[in-house]
């Protein structure tokens, strides 16, 4: 996966930057975009790894990312310890993917929760049909004349969230329409509101630790990467401040990545790419496989959505490489895991950081 080069650090990155005690000028070593990262550092990165040049690009943005929420601790280390440390992280990365890779995210043993915009030609069928073809369980939330207002449906959408992880069954939202970084603008769902409904629907005692591991939240919309670091970091925060033990996030799957809005074909139905792309390969090529993994997202779906704004750079028969032809286009979809107590002990062990340091919970791992 590859990213554009940001014209400003999202918001979220600046906050982790600045909960881990950085500040610009402290990094003022580290690159500060990715078409820099990829130019000064990628080049020795990836010769220390055994990574094929396109398991690399799907990594190299979540790698960039890492890096800059530690900007400061990687400026303050001599070259090759710099060095060191970041192919450290990358295989951090790896071993996340490898290890939540089987993860099923649509398969007869899950329970389908979708939201569909109210303003677009996008059906309950959009949902209802995949999740049949996998033996899942679908209800599908979508505002008309028979479900009422705006509101009402937002209320519901979240009460079945909050049920489902009440229940702790093996659940997948997924968020069809238009977004922003603080809402699910279809609905003005904040992210808070979306936090307090899974918070209060796992937490049914004061001593419980709050589990949202059976959940899987995606989210095909503008922004959509950021909406769900602003709702993984407010879960935690949340937590926190009412003194609840949080065990695990959800898993997080954004159409879109860091400040990238997404798109959409439009004609007799308005079908957003990222979700089209998952239907073509797991619902009309056939043959189907037995079950969707997470894996199948951060490798088969990565892989077709990159086709994107770009175009393969062909050598025989052989796909070299891409140019870049339209980066508004890009959306370069994103996957984020929860991280237990043993992963941010190692990655502060990575780092060498205090062992009460700061990290968040959660980790895009491309």
């Amino acid at each position: 996966m590859m990213l554009p080069s940001h014209p400003r650090f999202p918001r979220c990155l600046s906050l982790l930057l600045i909960l881990c005690g950085a500040t610009a000028a402290d990094a003022a070593d580290f690159p500060k975009d990715f078409a820099a990262f990829q130019a000064e550092l990628s080049p020795a990165i990836s010769g220390k790894l055994d990574a094929t040049p396109k398991h690399y690009r799907q990594i190299e943005p979540s790698l960039f990312h890492l890096c800059l929420d530690h900007a400061n601790r990687l400026s303050n280390l001599s070259d090759d310890e710099r060095l060191a440390t970041i192919v450290k992280l990358a295989r951090f990365i790896d071993r996340k993917r490898d290890a939540t890779g089987e993860l099923v995210v649509i398969g007869a043993d899950r329970t389908m929760i979708g939201l569909l915009d109210p303003a677009r030609g996008l059906e309950p069928k959009e949902i209802t049909t995949i999740a049949a073809g996998y033996g899942a369980k679908p209800t599908v939330f979508k505002q008309d004349t028979a479900t009422g207002s705006i509101r009402q449906v937002a209320d519901d959408f979240l009460a079945a969230v909050g049920k489902a992880a009440s229940k702790g069954s093996p659940t997948t939202v997924v968020v069809l329409g238009h977004g922003s970084p603080e809402e699910i603008q279809s609905y003005s769902i904040p992210f808070g509101r979306l936090a307090d409904a899974l918070i209060d629907g796992t937490a049914t005692g004061a001593q419980k630790p709050v589990d949202l591991a059976p959940l899987v939240l995606i989210c095909d919309d503008c922004y959509s990467a950021d909406f769900l670091i602003n709702l993984g970091t407010t879960i935690e925060t949340r937590c926190r401040d009412r003194g609840l033990s949080l065990h695990s996030l959800p898993i997080m799957i954004a159409g879109t990545n860091r400040d990238r809005v997404g798109h959409a074909d439009f004609g007799e139905k308005f079908v957003p790419h990222f979700w089209k792309d998952v239907i073509e390969l797991f619902y009309v090529r056939r043959p189907r496989p037995d079950t969707v993994t997470l894996g199948d997202f951060f490798e088969k779906i990565d892989n077709m959505m990159y086709g994107y704004g770009r175009a393969p750079i062909v050598q025989g028969t052989q796909v070299t490489g891409y140019r870049l032809i339209d980066p508004t286009l890009c959306q370069d979809p994103v996957v984020f895991v929860p991280l237990s107590d043993a992963d941010l002990a190692e990655l502060r062990t990575i780092l060498d950081l205090p062992a009460d340091a700061p990290l968040p919970r959660f980790l895009d791992i491309g």
